[in-house]
């Protein structure tokens, strides 16, 4: 069987990079809106804290966004709870098109299977404007761990106790670490969850962890320096920055894939005119030569696709991580 996974990341950028990316490209021409919408500024809701993957991809958005539609669309951070507080406020807004959400994998369809008592239906509450781009993770070793490419390292994980390191309990770290164990059939593969991306990846350099399925941009500085071994990236596909590093599934994993994924979403009940609207514009932005190379550089691929096949993707993420933290025993907390 082939499983595929996504969940959402940190990545930084400069305020001067991402300014300059910014001022870089023209504003593009609007478009005819239904019942002159916008009409007020909109405001883009971010579950998550300002310098996450999310926060700086609504940032790019939002700034391109605004100049299509001739109406400030202004980013809000609220985070906290693995992103739900910020999800909860934005289901709850009103459906006129004026509240944004620039959701990932965790809100939209990890958190459900892990958060008891949610304060929205990620499913029912949300409709999907696109999906904005997506992210593979990487498995790194440190240099005591003798193994230098994937099957290498299952062989010594099978016959000795390995570890690997997470941000935090059934997070994507955590999940991508979960699913490899299963579908490679280590029986003893032990998972140490952290607060936070930093502790842990110092922990592996410093041996005192195996190994750790690794945000890219957090890990791809260590792993240019030497200081970490990359063994294989977690998509489907190879990633430019990293050329010559395979992906774990042709190197010893059939069909493993899991990758972070970032998407816009509008509370349940946005005219469809207003649905279709934002969903051009925003794959226009994403289609923009300039934005797609800050993205890439990121390690993040653009995608912009339609909202009904982005609703699709959605509903198969949530069924396929129910499916996968059932099976590795992770209780809702």
């Amino acid at each position: 069987m082939t499983y595929s996974f996504c969940a959402s990341r940190r990545i930084f950028v400069t305020s001067a990079t991402l300014a300059l990316a910014i001022a870089a490209t023209p504003a593009r021409a609007q478009t005819t809106a239904p019942d002159s919408y916008p009409s007020k500024p909109i405001t883009m809701v971010v579950p998550f804290a300002a310098g996450s993957v999310t926060d700086i991809l609504a940032r790019i958005v939002s700034q391109r966004l605004g100049d299509a539609l001739g109406q400030s669309v202004i980013v809000e951070n609220k985070a906290g709870a693995d992103g739900n507080i910020g999800a909860a406020y934005a289901a709850a807004a009103a459906p006129d098109g004026y509240t944004l959400m620039m959701g990932a994998a965790s809100t939209n369809a990890i958190n459900p299977s892990l958060h008891k008592n949610l304060k929205f239906n990620a499913l029912k509450d949300f409709t999907p404007i696109t999906n904005v781009a997506s992210m593979p993770n990487v498995l790194v070793v440190g240099p005591d761990v003798p193994a230098r490419d994937v099957k290498a390292f299952i062989q010594a994980a099978k016959t000795g106790q390995y570890s690997f390191a997470s941000s935090g309990a059934g997070g994507s770290m955590h999940l991508s670490g979960e699913l490899f164990k299963s579908m490679a059939q280590i029986p003893d593969f032990l998972h140490i969850p952290y607060k936070g991306g930093s502790a842990p990846v110092t922990d592996v350099m410093a041996g005192r962890v195996n190994a750790m399925f690794c945000n890219l941009p957090l890990c791809l500085p260590h792993i240019r320096a030497g200081k970490l071994h990359a063994l294989g990236v977690t998509s489907s596909t190879r990633t430019p920055l990293l050329p010559d590093v395979p992906t774990i599934a042709e190197a010893g994993v059939p069909g493993y894939n899991v990758i972070g994924w970032f998407g816009l979403f509008v509370p349940t009940g946005v005219p469809q005119p207003i649905v279709e609207r934002l969903n051009h514009e925003v794959v226009q932005i994403l289609h923009d030569p300039k934005v797609k190379e800050l993205l890439l550089a990121q390690g993040a691929e653009p995608i912009g696709n339609s909202p009904e096949d982005f609703s699709a993707f959605v509903q198969n993420e949530h069924d396929r991580w129910a499916e996968i933290i059932r099976e590795a025993g992770i209780s809702p907390q």
